[in-house]
């Protein structure tokens, strides 16, 4: 894993080698063994390592066999060795035994068309000095991120917007549009960003920047449209072979390997078939809390029993007034998967042992795990949706009025009243009721008039809507995986997770999102992932049921969070008002202050459950006074 920046001057003016390293010198965290620069007239690259594989001889920038072409690389290539057979038959002489060095040569060959080829996780950025232009890409799924900026003269582009940052020619001006979508949905979607003019590179996408400007185009589509006519044993025996290979291809390290385990299904997949794989114990690491019902440290020991892995449970209780901040700055714009504070724990307590670990990220995508899936399969497959309409309304305003508003959104009663509350709408409406932590007109009514007039027009629901269509399917659980592979995967969990584990220098491998694996499991028909009984995961857990544990089996999905709405009614509930009261944050002319002041009394005095937005809120003015404001943490 690494960190790469560069800079292409449209107007032809020489890169300063100062601010080339400056930008560098922001990502140290993501790569704190080596550094590395190409200055060639009006284009600039730079480059932090993280040395994972060949790490006597993997320098960048790497280059051609006559320095034409250069590349700065961040993420791991598990094809390599196979391209690099394909293309030494073909003549290409190679100088390092990185997969680095094949994307440069992989370029020669097919030019643009050159990601298509590769199987992992990448961003990267070629010079080519004969055609004076850079080709960027990002892989299919968005697990490596990259951002630019864009204007007359100068085209600028990170691993992360702080490496932007310190270029003269770039403003720090909030973008209103991106912060009313993270207050929808708790991150930012690609292309925006918090900040004006700097964009986020969309997953699967490729961009060329040279003279003539900037083309931007997709070069892979996940389709849900084909659908295979196998028998079940004849599915269960390609999911197991496409899982172990996808895992036995991410257990190439030149530097010490383990995995997170959480005790979930997926995790525990991952970590069964490591410990066939490997020739040696599997170290595998747990975080637990103090808080019982969000501790899942003795499913894991079970696992680990099982597997006889070398097991890491790390105890931790969270001190969010110290790590809010520090997270803040490490994500460098709004974000409020209330997870990324545990992850964070958990990758700095792994990184102590180990630079690479596994995890099970992507196996509720692939398989249908996700308990919204079931709330649209209730209603789907059942009479509720049959009412007429005039019943399904009545009932919604009688049960929503009797069932109180818990203290935890994990509670039934807040799960059922969402449901009910959403079960009346479309398919497509409902999804997005039970993704959004704010219905438009509620936020919008919270806004300022100043701040309402910027985001007038501007519609988050179409975000979504644009999706479903494209899955290639009319089955709607196929239409919502396909939504969540595009939006709430690479924006939300691939963000959390890069951003959590390389602020500690961390690599992290998820064999469940190999694109063989995503491709596949989408040609599977839908009701064998989410049964008539709504069973998720259905034939993944039949899969390995003689793998793992009866009792991680049984288990229902708890996800990965902290009890925020009980902090801030406990040990956080004086700060939450020390910031989101302050006048320097109110005279952000964002909000109201009745809003801010009524959804803190309704929290505080347990009348309703605002945690989640509570965190948002926070997240956003912190953001604002580190970035905007420039205040140092």
């Amino acid at each position: 894993m690494c960190g790469i920046c560069g800079i292409y001057n449209f107007n032809g003016a020489k890169i300063d080698q100062s601010l080339i390293k400056k930008m560098a010198d922001t990502l140290v965290h993501r790569g704190p063994d080596d550094e590395g620069y190409l200055l060639a007239e009006n284009v600039g690259l730079g480059h932090r390592r993280l040395s994972i594989i060949d790490l006597n001889s993997g320098h960048q920038p790497i280059h051609n066999e006559d320095e034409t072409i250069w590349i700065v690389f961040n993420g791991e290539i598990y094809n390599f060795q196979e391209l690099r057979r394909q293309l030494e038959q073909k003549g290409h002489r190679f100088y390092t035994n990185t997969d680095t060095e094949v994307i440069v040569h992989l370029y020669e060959e097919y030019g643009a068309d050159c990601p298509a080829h590769l199987r992992g996780m990448f961003a990267f950025a070629i010079w080519d000095k004969n055609r004076q232009q850079i080709l960027m890409a990002r892989d299919r799924l968005g697990k490596k991120p990259l951002y630019y900026y864009q204007d007359r003269d100068n085209f600028i582009f990170g691993s992360e917007i702080k490496a932007i940052l310190p270029h003269p020619s770039v403003s720090r001006i909030p973008e209103p549009a991106a912060i009313d979508h993270f207050l929808i949905y708790q991150y930012i979607p690609a292309p925006l960003t918090a900040f004006k003019n700097i964009r986020k590179l969309p997953q699967a996408s490729s961009l060329i920047v040279n003279r003539d400007g900037v083309k931007i185009e997709q070069y892979w589509h996940l389709s849900f449209q084909e659908k295979l006519n196998l028998t079940v044993p004849e599915y269960q025996r390609e999911i197991k072979r496409l899982m172990v290979e996808a895992t036995k291809i991410r257990l190439v390290s030149d530097v010490p390997l383990g995995a997170f385990l959480s005790g979930g299904i997926d995790s525990s997949i991952v970590v069964g078939l490591m410990s066939q794989l490997m020739n040696k114990p599997v170290k595998t690491f747990c975080i637990g809390f103090p808080e019982k019902d969000y501790d899942e440290t003795a499913y894991a020991r079970k696992v680990a029993d099982k597997f006889k892995t070398e097991h890491y449970e790390i105890q931790v209780k969270p001190n969010a007034i110290e790590i809010l901040p520090k997270l803040v700055w490490h994500y460098d714009q709004p974000f409020a998967d209330v997870s990324a504070l545990p992850s964070y724990y958990l990758a700095r307590e792994t990184r102590k042992y180990v630079t690479v670990a596994l995890n099970g990220d992507g196996g509720d995508e692939d398989f249908a795990g996700y308990g919204r899936y079931k709330a649209h399969m209730l209603v789907h497959y059942y009479y509720y949706q049959k009412l007429p309409a005039v019943i399904r309304r009545a009932v919604m305003r009688a049960v929503t009025g009797v069932l109180p508003d818990q203290y935890d959104r994990r509670t039934f009663t807040k799960r059922l009243k969402r449901f009910v509350q959403s079960a009346a709408l479309t398919p497509q409406e409902r999804n997005f009721i039970l993704l959004a932590y704010y219905e438009p007109a509620q936020l919008r009514a919270m806004y300022a008039p100043q701040f309402a007039a910027q985001v007038q027009g501007i519609d988050p629901y179409q975000y979504l809507g644009r999706l479903y269509p494209a899955a290639g399917s009319d089955n709607m659980l196929d239409q919502f995986q396909y939504a969540d592979f595009m939006s709430y995967l690479p924006e939300d969990l691939m963000t959390k997770m890069d951003v959590a584990t390389m602020a500690n220098s961390l690599e992290t491998r998820s064999p469940f999102l190999d694109q063989e694996v995503v491709e596949f499991a989408a040609k599977i028909p839908a009701e064998l992932k989410l049964n008539r009984r709504l069973n998720t995961k259905h034939i993944l857990k039949e899969t390995f049921r003689e793998l793992l544990p009866p009792e991680i089996l049984r288990r229902g999905k708890m996800g990965f969070g902290v009890p925020i709405g009980r902090w801030f009614r406990g040990e956080l509930k004086d700060y939450v008002k020390e910031i989101l009261l302050a006048e320097k944050c109110l005279q952000r002319n964002i909000f109201n202050r009745s809003s801010i002041e009524r959804l803190i009394a309704e929290h505080q005095g347990g009348r309703a459950e605002h945690g989640e937005r509570l965190w948002a809120l926070l997240n956003l003015e912190l953001w604002y006074r580190l970035f905007i404001d420039g205040e140092k943490i």
